[in-house]
């Protein structure tokens, strides 16, 4: 047990029982009370009569009074959607329709009357000034309208003032403060009791109450670490690698490529085919010309072969026959050089063609084999006809019919599959947006729970650093108290020896004061003897005495009697002559 004087812990600012708010009421009394005495002071009437009006007067006779007043009503009948008061002088049935929704939020069970619920009201309410029930019969007129304006004040405080109770009494406390609170309750007293054990056992209930929940806030931060790295390596991955829409763009993009080259390559080759059709054709042109020469020719021949044969010949004929002859030969040799360089003309052409053939073949294949990497449907193929005169029979396919309306739908899909991958991409940015919001919150978590840990480690922490110091000071009272201990056990060997000596000496100081004392009380009794031998001669002194006094007073009443008798005639004759 600890000492009434020993050191203790102050008590903690919390523990101490709030002091409620005042009410309205309250207020009101106490501005009463202070005109009261205020009255009273000056006058010797009672303090009721004087108090009251001056304190109606002051609150709400005057303009400014009036309009705050006013405006603390009209927000609070706001505040619950309540049509509040429009001009500074309301209307009687604005009046009793706010008087009855008061009522109403003070949840008192009104009735059809105001006039009869109104005064019970007020009156269970203690309502500080004086009401008249004739005010509710012409509540708008401006000489009652301060005193409606009173009532209406009062009750919109008493509802207000019940609604803060009621919001107050709704909050729920924070947990962790009533364990603290309860704990530091707990060891206050059993520290002001002097219960060391229970103070330890609290003291270490306490704080392994701290360390499981200390165990469990690390296990929820290494579990919201966890799922925190996992989302940052999602996020990370998200981040890290293409997106949908941008693998479909590129695809997009080479499938673009490959058309372009598609329309670049058959542009060449119609463009090519265009040539060689427009070469054919005039090579077609000079044959048919040489064909028609070589008829014209050939009749020229039969008709100088008629000539020749029904002409006559002679020398002078036969020379000019012979140069025409000479001169046809020269011509023949020269057709044939002309035909033999055409018809080698004719095989290279024959030959480029050919080979233009085959690269058209290779160029078909390929853009087959894409047509079928584009899965365009309707089985579209290259068939390459040799004996074809058209650009169209030599492909064997209308470009512009049949595989351009193809590729227009296929770049459409593409338009279209690209759109609802952009769609796609943003609903991802927004679920990534999310994902971040919610790592964010799980941080901002860690870091409460992180912080919280940190103040109940320095609050742990502070309750070691006390225990151990409220040990050391015990350690030191407890050595102190030893030496203590020891010094009066020294002390007391030393007062035992002084008490022994000084026994002994009381023993023979006693002997001679038995000794003296014995003389002194037998000299005590012979003066005592003679002291009642002198009391007994007094007494019978003091009887004579009282005896003498006794016949000397009734000796003295005889004689007082008689000389009143003597002077009593002489005091009525007196009378009768004055009469």
């Amino acid at each position: 047990m600890r000492g009434a004087g020993g050191w203790r812990h102050r008590p903690k600012e919390s523990l101490a029982a709030a002091q409620p708010p005042p009410t309205p009421v309250d207020q009101f009394r106490q501005f009463n009370q202070s005109r009261d005495s205020d009255a009273s002071f000056g006058s010797s009437r009672p303090s009721s009569s004087v108090g009251i009006p001056r304190s109606f007067d002051l609150l709400y006779k005057d303009r400014s009074l009036q309009q705050s007043a006013l405006s603390t009503i009209n927000s609070y009948l706001s505040s619950l959607s309540h049509p509040p008061f429009k001009t500074s002088l309301p209307s009687a049935k604005e009046i009793t329709d706010s008087l009855r929704f008061l009522l109403s939020r003070l949840q008192f069970p009104s009735s059809s009357k105001l006039d009869d619920d109104l005064p019970f009201l007020l009156k269970s309410l203690n309502y500080p000034f004086k009401f008249n029930k004739s005010i509710l019969k012409a509540p708008g007129t401006p000489h009652h309208w301060p005193s409606i304006l009173a009532i209406i004040h009062w009750l919109v405080q008493i509802a207000l003032f019940n609604d803060n109770l009621s919001s107050s009494a709704s909050s729920p406390p924070a947990l962790a403060d009533n364990d603290l609170k309860s704990y530091v309750l707990q060891s206050y007293l059993h520290f002001a009791r002097g219960d060391d054990d229970s103070v330890d056992a609290l003291d270490g209930d306490f704080v392994e109450r701290l360390e499981r929940k200390k165990l469990d806030l690390k296990e929820n931060v290494d579990v919201l670490s966890g799922n925190v790295r996992e989302l940052e390596a999602k996020s990370e991955a998200l981040r890290s690698a293409p997106s949908q829409k941008e693998l479909l763009e590129k695809d997009k993009g080479l499938l673009e490529e490959d058309v372009s080259k598609f329309h670049t390559i058959i542009g060449e080759f119609t463009e090519r085919m265009g040539s060689m059709e427009k070469a054919l054709e005039e090579k077609e042109k000079e044959l048919e010309a040489k064909v028609q020469e070589r008829m014209r020719i050939a009749e020229e021949n039969e008709e100088l072969k008629r000539r020749v044969e029904t002409q006559t010949l002679n020398a002078r004929d036969m020379d000019r026959m012979r140069r025409e002859l000479q001169a046809v030969e020269r011509d023949i040799a020269d057709a044939e050089l002309a035909r033999n360089t055409w018809e080698e003309k004719s095989w290279d052409l024959d030959a480029k063609i050919g080979h233009q053939f085959k690269e058209l073949e290779a160029l078909a294949m390929e853009c087959n084999q894409a047509m079928r990497r584009l899965k365009l449907g309707n089985d579209f193929q290259y068939v390459l006809n040799a004996k074809g005169s058209t650009p169209a029979e030599i492909m064997g396919i209308d470009y512009k019919s049949k595989l351009k309306p193809s590729l227009n739908s296929y770049a459409d899909d593409i338009q279209k599959s690209s759109m609802e991958k952009l769609e796609e991409l943003i609903s991802l940015q927004q679920q990534s947006k999310e994902n971040a919001a919610k790592i964010e919150g799980k941080r901002n978590n860690i870091s409460a729970l992180q912080s919280r840990i940190e103040e109940l480690e320095a609050q742990l922490s502070l309750l070691k650093k006390e225990t151990q110091e409220y040990t050391y000071s015990c350690a030191a009272e407890a050595k102190k108290m030893v030496e203590e201990v020891q010094m009066e056990a020294h002390n007391l060997d030393i007062v035992e020896r002084e008490a022994a000596e000084v026994l002994k000496t009381s023993e023979w100081r006693l002997q001679e004061a038995v000794r003296q004392s014995e003389e002194e009380i037998q000299m005590s009794a012979r003066e005592l003897f003679s002291l009642v031998d002198f009391v007994s001669k007094y007494k019978e002194y003091v009887e004579s005495r009282i005896s003498e006094m006794k016949s000397n007073l009734s000796e003295t009443v005889v004689a007082v009697s008689d000389a009143y008798k003597n002077s009593l005639p002489a005091h009525l004759q007196l009378m009768k002559t004055s009469l």
